[in-house]
């Protein structure tokens, strides 16, 4: 029998021992002796053990049948001396029958006993020796193996309570071995884990697949440090494969889940870092590189997060460094005044508020979060406010009530610049910060810090590019005599803003006007720059009123003398400012000079693509202007043609950047562009629309420039022009003509003042010009007169002495003219002045004083 359970009345119920038992294990014979030591009853163990079966063993001497001859004279005497009712236990050699040599060695226990007839005979209980020693060994490899092991282990019965713990589980557990007998492993973990450990054992049981590694976390008896360990369960059997529990040992690998932790931490961070690089400052803006910052922090790294930056700072303001951070907040007792620029949140509907200007225990700086572009500032006395003075992290622990457990409040600071605030927070349930997390979150902050100033640099400096850019094109919509103009410009990109493509409208004497378009070579601000050079060289140019061809000329010799090239500096003895320079000022231009009595253009060309030419009812055509050589390259002449324009033409001047990209050639281009001047009466602004929307204009890989100007020639009735012989009552003759022109035009008021400088100039061309002398006068939105002779000799304006005559007419001519100068003309010179109609702005009157300054 294996096992007596008691029942609950204390009786005792018999079982039958299943295969398998501990007897199986050392095989447990048994026989009887009779009266006359011969064998009686010889059981199925015995047939096991010897190999005899009970027919052949059954009335044969056991001590002949089974015992060494050598050994038979004793054992004849041992078995006389049990059948006279003496026990006997030994070591016996056996063999068996048939062989002579022993087979093994029993352990033989013989008890007398009696026949039904009160006879004497012997039972002989039989263990193979070597079963025995077999199980002696198991036992104490077993015990060596459980009682010592540095590992805790358990042994779960059927019922899965502890059946046996060994003394590592009791050292951190507490008590002794036997004490956790019975115990569930609900009496050591917390519920939950417990019933993971449950299932788990369960399920070993039941399937017999052993689990591996099994993770739980729990804390010793008066310990509160939660501890990790590693169970491996397998399922126990007996010898016949019946289960009978389940086997649990234990590792504590508290300290290989922290290290663990730290690698998946450095790892995170690392990944953190390296996503930082990828994605922060990948734009030269303020707000769009703090929420770049906020997308890799949240929810990489925490669960709330928001940027402050100095409201100077966004403004523009030129603050000295350091002022951003330190003594500026406190004069203010708190922080200065600081732009909530982004939000992040991996929570739905939580507002922000830890960190915001409160501490523990103590009030926030306001009932509501800070809003996304508010302008604030954090009390005095607030962590936010203190880690800007400071520039240091200040970490704030949660609130009760608040969903927030931390907050790190990290200075951004930049080249020892505090530029803004960042603020992470974590809610209640995620890992708590660390002093690794604390260092991360200063890193980012930095990293972000950097690009921050880096974008406001930029800003300031492209802000200044973008002034003067600005300044140097011309304001509003031009205006000419005798031309509708509308004008287009777009920067090449929207990060930079700022190129070298320029255009002009310039307003020469005679109402005739000068258009420019140029093309500086290279982008940015060193193009800009350029660009402003040569466009304040063109508008001095083109007030002495030179021809299109020598005005290139000269922007040719100055281009060559600001860029030249470095050997060309160097053999002038001038030390070298970098390759780059020698190609800044390189420059495509086109120069046109229009004159609104003839309907005539005269085009110059400087390396720059034709003006493109639209008459009514015709489609756009290229004008055959010879191109020349870029500014700056020099060693070619320019050539001039000169176009008659008819009234309702359209004239379109622009840069490369509109017809020219990498997606196709040039000549598509400019096919494409022609084709887009196809309805050129529309009005002119709704003209430029459709060209840049009809092409593509947003390959942003160069500037675009456009200047068109619809052709509306000064009507004949505009224009007074006549000749005179030289001789001196031409003088009066020149007062009569303007003075009838003047009425004719209803300009009465100025026909004094007219008939007194006209009599000057024509005075002057007799005096000192030669050749026959041409009066005309031109009428659009100012008056112009001029006087044309043959004579090279420019007039020149001085102050006459008190003695002198003369010499006083020119003084008039600038005292009571809004403007005049003279030009020279092919056969000769122009003097002119210019008048101010009645309903404008009128020239005041000169005082006497000023009249008498001229004597």
């Amino acid at each position: 029998m294996s096992e007596i359970p008691e029942t609950a009345s204390g009786g005792v119920v018999w079982q039958s021992s299943p295969p398998g038992s501990i007897y199986d294990y050392i095989r447990v014979a048994s026989f009887s002796i009779g009266p006359d030591g011969l064998v009686e009853q010889w059981s199925r163990r015995a047939v096991d053990l010897f190999g005899v079966t009970a027919e052949e063993a059954r009335g044969k001497d056991p001590v002949e049948a089974f015992m060494p001859a050598d050994l038979r004279e004793r054992g004849h005497r041992r078995v006389r001396e049990i059948l006279d009712g003496k026990e006997w236990t030994g070591l016996v050699p056996f063999r068996i029958p048939g062989e002579e040599r022993p087979h093994g060695i029993a352990e033989m226990y013989v008890m007398p006993s009696e026949t039904q007839s009160g006879e004497r005979a012997a039972l002989c209980i039989v263990v193979d020796v070597r079963a025995l020693r077999r199980i002696e060994t198991d036992l104490a490899a077993s015990q060596a193996i459980f009682g010592q092991s540095p590992f805790g282990f358990l042994l779960f019965g059927t019922d899965l309570t502890v059946k046996r713990a060994n003394r590592r589980f009791a050292t951190v557990f507490g008590g002794s071995a036997d004490d956790h007998r019975g115990r569930t492993v609900h009496d050591y973990l917390n519920r939950s884990e417990a019933d993971r450990m449950t299932a788990a054992l369960r399920s070993v049981l039941e399937t017999g697949e052993s689990v591996t590694d099994f993770e739980i976390v729990g804390a010793a008896p008066g310990a509160r440090d939660r501890r990790h360990w590693s169970i491996n369960l397998y399922r126990v059997h007996s010898g016949s494969g019946r289960p009978i529990g389940v086997a649990g040992l234990g590792i504590d690998v508290t300290r290989r889940h922290n290290a663990a932790r730290e690698a998946a931490s450095a790892r995170r961070n690392l990944a953190l870092l390296n996503e930082a690089g990828a994605r922060i400052g990948n734009s030269l803006d303020l707000e769009a590189t703090a929420r770049e910052l906020l997308a890799v922090a949240v929810p990489g790294f925490c669960d709330l997060a928001s940027v402050d930056l100095y409201q100077a700072l966004l403004t523009g303001d030129e603050a000295p460094p350091g002022r951003w951070g330190g003594s500026h907040d406190v004069g203010y007792g708190g922080s200065a005044e600081l732009r909530r620029v982004a939000v992040a949140s991996a929570v739905s509907d939580t507002p922000l508020r830890a960190g915001e200007g409160r501490e523990p225990g103590g009030d926030c700086c306001g009932p509501e979060p800070i809003e996304v572009g508010a302008v604030h500032r954090y009390p005095f006395n607030s962590p936010s406010a203190g880690a800007l003075r400071t520039g240091r992290l200040r970490t704030v622990p949660g609130v009760d009530g608040d969903l927030v457990q931390s907050t790190l409040v990290v200075p951004m600071v930049a080249h020892d610049i505090v530029v803004g605030l960042a603020q992470f927070s974590r809610t209640k349930g995620s890992e708590p910060f660390g002093e690794r997390d604390r260092a991360l979150a200063v890193e980012l902050a930095a990293r972000a810090a950097v690009c921050i100033d880096n974008a406001r640099l930029y800003r300031r400096e492209h802000e200044r590019a973008l002034i003067l850019q600005r300044s140097l094109l011309p304001p509003g919509d031009p205006e000419a005599a005798g031309l509708d103009i509308a004008c287009r410009y777009l920067p090449g990109t929207a990060a930079t803003e700022v190129g070298g493509d320029w255009f002009d409208v310039i307003e020469l004497p005679g109402h005739r006007t000068a258009l420019v378009i140029g093309d500086v070579m290279g982008r940015g601000l060193r193009a800009a720059v350029a660009m402003g050079e040569l466009r304040t060289a063109v508008r001095t140019l083109a007030q002495l009123d030179l021809e299109p061809a020598e005005v290139l000329s000269h922007l040719d010799e100055i281009a060559r003398g600001l860029g030249a090239p470095i050997g060309a500096q160097q053999s002038r003895g001038h030390k070298s400012r970098g390759p780059e320079l020698s190609e800044v000022y390189l420059a495509t231009c086109v120069y046109a000079v229009y004159d609104p009595v003839t309907r005539r253009c005269t085009f110059a060309n400087a390396g720059h693509l034709p003006p493109v030419l639209v008459e009514p009812g015709e489609e756009a055509l290229l004008l055959d202007v010879p191109p020349g050589m870029p500014l700056g390259v020099g060693g070619e002449p320019f050539e001039e043609v000169e176009v008659e324009l008819p009234e309702g033409a359209l004239l379109a001047l622009y840069t490369d950047g509109l017809v020219e990209s990498r997606d196709h050639p040039l000549d598509e281009g400019l096919t494409a562009f022609r084709r887009a001047l196809t309805d050129p009466a529309r009005p002119l602004e709704d003209v430029c629309d459709r060209v840049l929307n009809s092409l593509d204009t947003g390959h942003g890989e160069d500037d675009i420039a456009l200047l068109m100007a619809r052709i509306q020639g000064l009507p004949s009735e505009a224009v007074g022009d006549w000749r005179l012989p030289r001789e001196p009552r031409s003088v009066g003759r020149a007062r009569e003509l303007a003075r009838a022109q003047l009425k004719a035009w209803d300009l009465e008021p100025l026909v004094d003042t007219v008939e007194l400088l006209v009599s000057e100039l024509v005075t002057n061309a007799l005096r000192y010009g030669e050749g026959e002398i041409r009066l005309r006068l031109l009428r659009d939105r100012t008056l112009v007169c001029e006087v044309w002779d043959a004579g090279l000799v420019q007039p020149r304006r001085r102050r006459a002495k008190d003695t002198d005559e003369g010499g006083r007419g020119l003084q008039l001519v600038g005292l009571l003219s809004a403007s005049w100068g003279s030009r020279r003309t092919p056969r000769g010179k122009t003097v002119w002045f210019e008048l101010a109609l009645p309903d404008g702005e009128g020239t005041a009157e000169p005082t006497v004083e000023q009249l008498l300054s001229m004597f």
